[in-house]
């Protein structure tokens, strides 16, 4: 009676334990596709916050090279997100076609990308001086965000690790531990009926 017992906890052990044959399959599948471009933090509403930061740190290069604010800023709209390069490209056009600063970023200001950038450019519609230094600090908050999001990521990363390691050790343990003083406590008690 105990072989039985312990023959029906060890199949049930096995079938918690044991994938299917539609996880096989997917796994086989996923070997021959290629592997997945991944990133640290890229998610659809939100660009790659590296490239990102890069382009501001482009752009407080070329304003403390000299070069003028809508030259400056066309040149980093092409390496720019989406929709940072578009706010970027409407306000280099305004300013080359002679429109007040102050007005020309007024658009700029509705994006959340660009909207510090635009506010320090138009308190200072003179110089780009004080812009390359809001665009550095941009880069260096953007590149801190992106840090937490690392570090966020990694720890959340170790508590999803617990889950599985229980469900692989919790059977060994109901199997190895629990199992055998259960049948060594009934196969006193089932002789004795």
């Amino acid at each position: 009676m105990t072989g039985v017992l312990l023959a029906v906890l060890l199949l049930a052990v096995a079938l918690l334990v044991s994938p299917g044959p539609v996880d096989a399959a997917h796994r086989l599948a996923a070997l021959d596709r290629p592997p997945a471009r991944s990133s640290v933090l890229l998610r659809p509403d939100r660009p790659d916050p590296w490239r990102e930061a890069g382009g501001w740190d482009e752009l407080a290069a070329c304003l403390r090279a000299g070069l003028p604010l809508d030259l400056a800023v066309r040149a980093v709209a092409d390496s720019a997100p989406d929709a940072t390069a578009a706010a970027l490209t409407g306000v280099a056009d305004l300013v080359a076609l002679g429109a007040d600063p102050a007005a020309a970023w007024l658009p700029a200001l509705e994006e959340p990308s660009t909207a510090r950038l635009a506010r320090a450019a138009r308190r200072s519609a003179r110089s780009g001086a004080a812009v390359a230094e809001v665009a550095a600090t941009v880069a260096a908050d953007v590149r801190a965000e992106a840090g937490e999001a690392v570090a966020a990521r990694a720890e959340r990363a170790g508590v999803l690790v617990a889950g599985p390691l229980g469900l692989c050790f919790l059977p060994a343990f109901l199997a190895l531990g629990i199992a055998p003083v259960v049948i060594g406590l009934a196969g006193p008690l089932l002789e004795r009926t």
